[in-house]
């Protein structure tokens, strides 16, 4: 009787139905779940990298805590045990006058004028390559191409006898109008324009009577914003961390920004003779780690702009 029953049961459930294709839907059902496969290669690898990016910052944090003595006398990768982290910023601030807030804020001045600047004339070439049709066009972005691939290391020293015949050496200028020239950036946004400013607004625009010139400041530059910022961003960091630029052009203290600065003072820490007993070690650890603080916030607060800036520009073609 039981069998007879559970038999009965048994084939009152309904069968799965077929698709279209003739297999049963459950079974499609169960081909569609990710595998959700890891890979321990994979993952040992991004391990590798990561501690390769974030163990010299961490160092450089644990570092400023300490003092020249314990520099090298306790482990690199961990604290002392009188950490004087509050000591070594007022030490780094007060020094020589306040003079390193004064290379920081030259350094702020070039960065900034420097990433605004070709933010905008990034986005006013890649636009006119972009929506624009002119004899020697093609020509002209394969050499904006070929500049992508030239150091500018190489160009130190050009640019510094051009400038030198314009009496710009020893200026701020020196610093931000060689800035101001981003290849890269014209590149990445001729490819951003192509595709986030539509042809039919263009267009548009034009039947209603407005210039070209408006139809940039108005209606381009907000769709290219996106990119705007990643071109910011990338200028930004390159003009601040900038070192061979501002060594060759600036003989003046005054005009340093912090990358030459702190060089100044690593330099006064291993000279005459002092060797690692001098107190300017310990300045010169915790002003690089000041002097990266402006960077990591622009680039959280500006992160999910460049990210897509990066998005757009990695797929469109």
């Amino acid at each position: 009787m039981t069998t007879t029953t559970s038999t009965s049961s048994a084939t009152s459930r309904p069968a799965p139905r077929a698709t279209a294709s003739g297999t049963p839907r459950t079974a499609r059902r169960r081909r569609r779940r990710p595998a959700g496969r890891r890979s321990t290669p994979l993952t040992i690898v991004m391990l590798a990298v990561l501690a390769y990016f974030l163990l010299p910052l961490f160092w450089l944090a644990v570092s400023s805590t300490k003092s020249t003595q314990d520099l090298f006398t306790s482990f690199g990768l961990w604290f002392s045990h009188a950490p004087q982290l509050l000591e070594n910023v007022h030490e780094t601030i007060t020094h020589d006058d306040g003079v390193f807030l004064h290379w920081l804020l030259n350094t702020v001045l070039y960065s900034v004028g420097s990433a605004l600047g070709a933010a905008l004339l990034a986005a006013a070439a890649g636009y006119g390559f972009a929506k624009y049709r002119f004899r020697g066009d093609n020509a002209a972005f394969a050499l904006v191409l070929g500049a992508v691939m030239i150091p500018t290391t190489a160009l130190a020293i050009p640019t510094y006898l051009l400038f030198a015949k314009a009496d710009l050496v020893n200026t701020p200028w020196a610093i931000v109008l060689p800035s101001l020239v981003s290849p890269f950036g014209l590149y990445l946004m001729r490819i951003y324009a192509a595709d986030a400013v539509p042809d039919s607004l263009l267009e548009a625009a034009r039947i209603d009577g407005a210039g070209e010139a408006r139809i940039f400041f108005t209606i381009a530059l907000r769709l290219l914003a996106p990119g705007l910022v990643t071109v910011v961003l990338f200028t930004l960091v390159a003009t601040w961390n900038n070192y061979f630029l501002p060594l060759i052009m600036l003989n003046d203290p005054e005009l340093y920004p912090v990358t030459v600065g702190l060089s100044s003072w690593a330099s006064q820490a291993f000279g005459g003779g002092s060797g690692a007993n001098s107190n300017m070690l310990a300045l010169v650890v915790t002003g690089s780690l000041i002097s990266i603080v402006p960077l990591v916030v622009a680039f959280l607060l500006l992160q999910r702009y460049w990210q897509s800036g990066l998005a757009a520009g990695g797929v469109k073609q």
